[in-house]
């Protein structure tokens, strides 16, 4: 998936020659268990700074390093303990947010016993969370709360039963009469439909929003963007028809049936983070009589030669971290917007291609969806 190849390789690529400079100095002894521990697990840890420290068992083993780390030299590597517990701490602080890692205990790959595991790269990985100075907008507050549900629909197609989950707002189940606008959003490479909600915490920063009045509520739903085998490394390989027609052949018409939809390309949005960003654009070029807003979150670009003589979307959003291509983002936002589009591009400060991007590219998204 995208997310685990930059998020680890471009900060230690970018942030490298920094995590050797601090070689730990002044590192402050304020480690907490991270926020996504399993219940009663005191490690991994985090601090105040953003450093990861880690303790794993494993006293038949002989080497033990982390995924994560910072120096560019492939992680970071514990040390034994004569009680059998391998210890170390990142070389510097990690980017704030979401992260996954594993464990390469004596070559093999593990995941980290003290910690929940999230879907990426292809399989379940640890997951770490370094506070934010900005996680106020996808914390848990005591607000309304909308619903996050899984469905299974037909693909005759695919000749399967796929599954989505669908994120509600406050209020869907009480309001019976109320139909709402629904934005498709779509995962990463070697992620799937769970993402959004797990790593993403949609639900959680739509909730806040609405809460505080700063976005109109409507439907997310979220679905397996993989139609087609393809192994880690192949992206190259994958092709977007197959997942085309899953989602405006298939899915979009059961959301229709079975949820209270504004079912018109005025009140249907699509985006998505990285390979989902890359199902997004070709999508929504391919029918653009189908969705009337457009979002690429590290996903892409679109220009105003591809989107000449189809029909016009009313927003086109674009965004990235400051450690990807920002000056891209930008500059095709001003060209689209020379050409007569409703453009934004926005920039995530000190992150790359990771999920703190893509929480904050959705929550600067959401308030300028449905707005027409």
């Amino acid at each position: 998936m995208y997310s685990k190849l930059f998020s680890v390789t471009l900060a230690a690529a970018l942030c490298g020659s920094l995590g050797q400079l601090k070689a730990q100095t002044n590192v402050a002894d304020d480690f907490k268990p991270s926020m996504l521990n399993q219940p009663g697990q005191e490690y991994p840890q985090v601090n105040s700074q953003g450093y990861a420290r880690f303790r794993i068992k494993a006293p038949q083993a002989d080497s033990v390093k982390v995924s994560l780390g910072l120096g560019g030299r492939g992680g970071t590597k514990l040390s034994k303990g004569s009680d059998g517990y391998f210890t170390g701490t990142t070389e510097g602080p990690m980017d704030e947010g979401f992260h996954y890692y594993h464990l390469t205990v004596d070559g093999g790959t593990f995941n980290d016993p003290g910690t929940l595991n999230y879907y990426g790269s292809t399989r379940w990985e640890s997951g770490i969370e370094i506070p934010a100075r900005d996680q106020d907008f996808y914390s848990l507050k005591n607000v309304p709360h909308g619903n996050v549900q899984q469905i299974l629909y037909p693909s005759a197609s695919t000749g399967t039963s796929r599954r989505a989950y669908v994120y509600t707002p406050p209020g869907y189940e009480k309001e019976k009469s109320k139909k709402y606008p629904v934005l498709y959003l779509q995962h990463g490479w070697g992620e799937d439909e769970t993402a959004w909600s797990n790593q993403g915490r949609a639900n959680l920063i739509m909730d806040n929003l609405i809460a505080e009045g700063k976005t109109k509520p409507f439907i997310i739903v979220m679905t397996y963007g993989m139609t087609n085998e393809v192994k880690f490394g192949g992206l190259r390989n994958f092709k977007v028809d197959n997942f085309q027609t899953v989602l405006t052949d298939e899915l979009i018409p059961y959301v229709d049936v079975n949820f209270r939809t504004m079912a018109d390309r005025a009140h249907r949005a699509m985006g998505g983070l990285s390979m989902g960003g890359m199902e997004t654009h070709a999508i929504t070029l391919a029918k653009p009589d189908t969705f009337g807003y457009y979002a690429l979150l590290s996903g892409g670009l679109y220009t105003p030669e591809e989107t000449a003589g189809k029909a016009k979307p009313m927003l086109i959003f674009m965004s990235c971290g400051s450690r990807e291509r920002p000056d891209g983002v930008k500059t095709a936002a001003a060209n689209l917007k020379s050409a007569g589009y409703n453009a934004v591009s926005y920039v995530s400060e000190n992150t790359g291609h990771e999920f703190q991007t893509w929480r904050r590219s959705l929550h600067e998204l959401a308030p300028m969806l449905f707005t027409k």
